[in-house]
Formats: C-alpha cells, structure tokens, sequence
C-alpha cells in the first residue's frame, strides 16, 4: 500500500478501545481510577484488582459509561493473587487486550533510619509485582497475538529526593522493565510502554500538595505554572491502549508540564 493510501485510510477509529478488555491495578483511587475510566469511555470492559474495600465509586463511573466492569480483591505480592486476577478477568471476558500497572504505594523516613520493611513493602508493591503481574499477563498476551502492557513510573524514575529511597529505586526499575517486556515481547505485536507523571493533585497526595511551601516549591519548576491533574493523564493512557500507538514501543513517556526539563 503507498503513502497515499495509508494516509486516505487513517481513521480516528485508531483511538478507540471498543471490544478491548483492560486489567488495571489499583484503580479503586487516584490515577489508576483515571486510567480505567478513560478505558471505559474508549470502549473497554474492566477488570480491576484491588486492594482496599470500596469500590463504589470506580464502578459507578465506569457503569456511567454503559460499559461492564469485574473487581477481585487481595494482595498485588500474592503470586497466588495474580495468578486468580487472570484466571477471573478470562473466566469473566475470555481475553486480556491490556494490562495497567499502576498498584503503588510510598514510605517516607530520614535515609539512615530507614526501616528495612518499608523498603522491602515499597519495592514489592512497585516494582516486582510489576514484573510478576506483566509476565504471567504476557503469556495470556502471546497466545492472543497482539496486546498493551502499561507501566507507570514517575517523575522519580530519572532522578531522586530525600526519605523516599524504596520509591526511587522502584519507579527507577519500571524503566528497566518496560525496555525489557518490549523487547521481549515486540516480536509477539505486545507493546510495553511507561507512563511517567509529574506531580499530578489528587485527593490521594492531598497531604503533600495541601502543603503551600512544597506546592509553591515544585511549582516554581514546572513550565505550565501548575500541577497536573487526572485528566492530564488520561488521554495518554487511551493512546498508548489503542491501536494509533501500535509502533511506540519500550518508550518512557513524562507527564510533568515541562518539570523535567527546568534547573
């Protein structure tokens, strides 16, 4: 087919994720319930590992949108967990078309006090569930011949701060996992790509942003003048879900309004 035609058959139905099934972790809350809703008004049935009780208000928006959504309950570090996440989403939808790892969590202490569970807490939750959720995912991925796993780093994955050691090394490590699922698994047409956002307000973070002097602090760095919020994030994730990304593999994209890129 020549340039001319390809150009001719571009369609924005490239964008859309109708008849797609999304796993996404954590998204009961904060940027993972961002992540799922968008899924949702692109067209995708959802099925949601979580942790915490309360799911209300994840599943009245995604139902908002006329599309379906399943949830299973229990530990990310569960191997046993991970393995009966798939095994439900199949049972409940018969294909996996996405995967969001987007499960995280922090701990915050002076360096050469900090306690040994918190780091290894930390890193389990945000990096090698990452690994353990992706591959066994992949597998289901591989036999479909085509899927998107998305991981979600941070603005922390290029650099550092202080009393956060377990986080920085974690989202410091999702760089190095999504370059290797992609390369793994490019072969296979399954893309893996990182999500790295900025500083994002959520009601999650409230304790931190709430904070006018480490507001204005990080602030005075980012070139839109503002902190991101959900909906910052949201048409990104559709994108790196949908068929228009099918070529943007092993690719860390930032979401920080132009953080990154100031002294």
């Amino acid at each position: 087919m020549n340039d001319i035609e390809l150009i001719r058959q571009f369609s924005m139905n490239a964008f859309s994720l109708e008849g797609k099934v999304a796993i996404v972790t954590g998204a009961n809350s904060g940027l993972g319930m961002g992540y799922a809703v968008a899924f949702a008004k692109a067209g995708a049935d959802l099925f949601i590992p979580h942790y915490t009780d309360d799911v209300s208000t994840v599943k009245a928006l995604i139902e908002e949108t006329g599309r379906r959504v399943e949830f299973l309950q229990g530990d990310i570090n569960d191997m046993d967990y991970i393995k009966r996440v798939i095994d439900a989403c199949l049972k409940a939808y018969g294909r996996i078309d996405i995967l969001v790892n987007n499960a995280g969590t922090n701990c915050f202490a002076p360096f050469l006090d900090f306690p040994d569970d918190g780091y290894k807490r930390v890193v389990d939750t945000n990096l090698n569930s990452v690994y353990y959720m992706g591959h066994e995912v992949a597998k289901v991925m591989v036999r479909q011949g085509c899927g998107k796993i998305i991981n979600i780093g941070s603005a922390l994955s290029y650099t550092a701060d202080l009393n956060c050691p377990s986080y920085v090394t974690a989202k410091h490590g999702v760089i190095g996992i999504t370059r290797s699922f992609a390369s793994e698994l490019g072969p296979y047409n399954i893309q893996c790509n990182a999500i790295c956002p900025g500083f994002i307000q959520t009601a999650v973070n409230s304790a931190v942003s709430d904070d006018p002097v480490f507001y204005q602090k990080n602030n005075d760095r980012i070139a839109n003048g503002r902190w991101g919020t959900l909906a910052d994030l949201m048409g990104l994730a559709v994108f790196l879900a949908s068929p228009a990304s099918d070529y943007i593999n092993g690719a860390d994209i930032k979401i920080d309004g132009g953080f990154s890129c100031r002294l």
